[in-house]
């Protein structure tokens, strides 16, 4: 995939590498963009890329600096993590942009991510809000806090977007007693998301800890389906 790169990014993420996983993008009639947690890399998205399948979708997976998006949790103040959270923006909206231009629609395009990866996901889709073919929180949730001085409670942000994803189908999965995610955030990302016209599926598992469950990654591997069925 030599267009896919990170080059002409700003910012501590530009120039990171890329890992591709899946169908090649010439053959593909979907394209999911993962996006790995605080601490992993793009290359521990692979066993994800396997597990969810398919083999008409091509899965590209980008590298943080550092393996970290953003240095502080996202429940503080977002200039609290500048510039790292800009560069992490700007990292996913510049895939989708360059995907696009290989032929991939917005609506055959998935933004999947886990933890930190969820947190970067559902901010991106939020913050370029269109039809897309999916969006996957796994352990995460909108970024930020309206208290400039504390990253809890995690209540008081509100958060407020401009657009339309159209009925994008957004799968949020997370534990109830996550101890990095608070759920009332995973609430409150539904309802931000469902104001700008999203279709939730939100699940939350009693005692989970923080990972990927089975039956998240039944209901992604149907969101998948579903988009590529769409283009039969």
């Amino acid at each position: 995939m030599p267009n896919l790169t990170t080059r002409t990014v700003g910012g501590p993420h530009g120039g990171q590498p890329l890992q591709t996983f899946g169908a090649a993008l010439a053959d593909a009639t979907a394209a999911v963009i993962l996006l790995h947690g605080r601490g992993a890399s793009a290359q521990s998205m692979q066993p994800l890329a396997e597990a969810l399948g398919t083999a008409d979708v091509a899965y590209v997976a980008p590298q943080a600096a550092g393996h970290t998006w953003y240095p502080r949790s996202f429940l503080a103040p977002i200039e609290a993590n500048q510039p790292w959270l800009d560069s992490a923006l700007a990292v996913v909206h510049h895939l989708l942009q360059v995907l696009q231009g290989e032929g991939i629609a917005p609506t055959n395009l998935v933004v999947l991510g886990f933890s930190q990866g969820a947190c970067l996901a559902t901010e991106a889709a939020a913050r370029k809000p269109q039809r897309y073919g999916g969006v996957v929180g796994f352990s995460g949730g909108l970024i930020g806090t309206a208290d400039k001085g504390e990253e809890t409670p995690p209540h008081d942000k509100a958060f407020a977007y401009e657009g339309a994803l159209d009925g994008t189908p957004v799968l949020l999965g997370c534990s109830d007693v996550d101890p990095h995610i608070p759920v009332a955030r995973v609430r409150q990302t539904s309802k931000a998301l469902e104001a700008l016209g999203a279709a939730v599926d939100e699940r939350i598992y009693p005692g989970m800890a923080h990972t990927i469950n089975d039956d998240e990654l039944t209901a992604a591997r149907k969101l998948l389906q579903d988009v590529i069925s769409r283009q039969g």
